[in-house]
């Protein structure tokens, strides 16, 4: 799992799901050869793949921190340059899309309208002006993918989670989780306690 990765793992954790990856699902696709089609199976990597008991949710996770961040036509796949697409396969390519939903749905035992896709992006192109972003969360919107929508979380989304498992005053030995208790000691961070922690304890005080 790569380090935004795991920011995000934690987030999805805040939200109640059991998280794993990456997954790999097998495809089937016709491929056009000279003679003849033929139909040839690859496995299809999502990153991140988050179960609880009312849905299952398949992630594609773009850090994109030291690049130009996540770009529009590369998500919703008008792109020219085909490198770049295929980046965003499980969210541009309907045919592989539904059948990644699918497989996920059968292997893990859900209904295909439990199943959700998200995408988390930890920079979106063009911030200043905010046009890529808007772009890609309308886009995003007007798919059925799943039992709804694409969902898009940014940056700030992931760390609002974080915080919140952060904030848990139940330890966890888990490097984002401590990172951000780090820097809380250090004085650069405040975590802010959601309204359930320590509810019924004892100690209903918290050093912040």
């Amino acid at each position: 799992m790569e380090a935004f990765e795991s920011f995000v793992a934690v987030a999805m954790e805040s939200e109640g799901f059991v998280v794993a990856g990456p997954v790999k699902f097998p495809v089937s696709q016709v491929t056009q050869k000279a003679a003849r089609e033929e139909v040839q199976t690859h496995g299809f990597e999502v990153d991140l793949v988050g179960a609880r008991a009312d849905r299952l949710v398949l992630a594609s996770v773009k850090s994109f921190f030291g690049s130009r961040g996540v770009v529009a036509s590369h998500v919703n796949g008008t792109t020219a340059d085909d490198r770049a697409r295929k980046l965003y396969r499980l969210l541009n390519d309907v045919p592989i899309r539904q059948a990644v939903i699918k497989g996920a749905a059968e292997r893990y035992g859900y209904e295909v309208s439990q199943v959700r896709l998200r995408l988390y992006c930890g920079r979106f192109a063009g911030p200043k002006q905010g046009i890529h972003e808007k772009e890609i969360r309308e886009w995003c919107a007007g798919q059925l993918a799943g039992g709804g929508p694409i969902e898009v979380f940014g940056v700030d989304d992931v760390l609002a989670g974080v915080r919140k498992a952060a904030a848990n005053k139940q330890y966890r030995d888990h490097q984002v989780l401590v990172t951000m208790k780090v820097l809380e000691a250090a004085g650069l961070l405040r975590l802010e306690l959601p309204d359930d922690v320590g509810v019924g304890d004892d100690d209903q005080s918290a050093d912040l």
